[in-house]
């Protein structure tokens, strides 16, 4: 596992092209949780050797504030990969969190990338494990695969969804990213694809992110799909453009009522369970029964609340088993 750790929140990750000096300076003061700088689809052929240095340059530049910082390099079936990790890791290894590597389709891409990875920080004096590893889940076959990718390496931090490339790989009849296919109209198109992807992530340790949603200037519709995966339980969406931070901030937060109640049940039990509260394995909270399941359900909220820092309100946890927590049958 990467020294990086994996509960840090990625509500929000803003994607900036690696070749604007301008959007990544504007980047440092924004308040996403994880900022990548792309070198791959955003970047021009002709301009992705410049913007490595220029990469390099932002990541040991002063004016960065507690954002993940990460690079997505170009995938394995282009001649720029290895020199994109070489050239980032070797300059500006010791100011980066984690590389996003693309396409990956087979647990050997990761290997790959570690292997790589290992040497350069080597080479570097860098702590050897310390760059994480982001694989995006692309293709039918990465999907396939995705168990294997998920434990290529003990460096894979996440699982990202990366939509647009995976609805190409599956003939899906749209254009617009995120959006329902024309003539799916009962249920969600993607629900299979996201819960393969959020299984994965659960099953071994990781959390797993949303991709972007391609139509910036349309927020509501950026909220209704940011707040579908969130509802399914991602940690978090890509962002392309400061107006959907705050909101993928907010919808990948629990909402304070939620935050308040899991850490009311989470005491209750705490103190119910114990010798002093008698031992007992279920109780009533107001009008509902609270037990193992309970806690665990409220250790999620209560984890993914304080990695955003919310704090309960006053009082939520002063004796919240006495108020209203009791034997069942009372």
């Amino acid at each position: 596992m990467s020294s990086v750790e994996q509960g840090r929140p990625r509500r929000s990750v803003l994607a900036v092209p690696g070749s604007s000096a301008k959007m990544i300076e504007k980047a440092k003061g924004l308040p996403a949780d994880a900022i990548f700088l792309d070198l791959e689809d955003a970047v021009a052929p002709i301009a992705k050797e410049q913007a490595r240095g220029r990469i390099v340059e932002a990541l040991n530049s002063s004016g960065w504030g507690s954002q993940l910082k990460l690079v997505r390099v170009n995938d394995w079936t282009t001649p720029w990969t290895y020199g994109d990790v070489i050239d980032v890791v070797s300059g500006a290894g010791a100011n980066l969190d984690a590389i996003l590597l693309p396409k990956v389709e087979t647990a050997s891409h990761v290997e790959a990338l570690d292997l790589l990875l290992t040497q350069v920080e080597k080479t570097s004096g860098l702590p050897v494990g310390a760059i994480g590893i982001e694989p995006q889940i692309e293709s039918a076959r990465s999907l396939r695969n995705i168990d294997e990718i998920a434990t290529a390496s003990p460096r894979v931090q996440t699982l990202v969804f990366g939509p647009a490339d995976l609805m190409a790989s599956v003939n899906m009849r749209t254009l617009v990213v995120g959006e329902q296919p024309e003539g799916y109209d009962t249920g969600d198109a993607y629900h299979h694809i996201l819960m393969t992807i959020l299984l994965a992530a659960r099953t071994h340790g990781l959390q797993a992110i949303d991709g972007p949603y391609l139509q910036i200037r349309d927020l509501d519709a950026f909220r209704r799909a940011a707040g579908r995966t969130a509802g399914l339980g991602f940690d978090g969406k890509w962002v392309l453009h400061p107006t959907q931070i705050d909101a993928a901030n907010e919808i990948f937060s629990p909402r304070q009522s939620d935050f308040d109640k899991a850490e009311r049940i989470l005491e209750a039990y705490e103190f119910h369970t114990s010798k002093a509260g008698g031992g007992r394995g279920a109780v009533m909270l107001d009008d509902e029964m609270i037990d193992e399941a309970s806690r665990k359900m409220a250790l999620v909220i209560s984890g993914k609340g304080r990695a955003a820092g919310m704090q309960p309100s006053v009082g939520t946890r002063n004796g919240a088993d006495a108020a209203g927590a009791g034997t069942i049958g009372e």
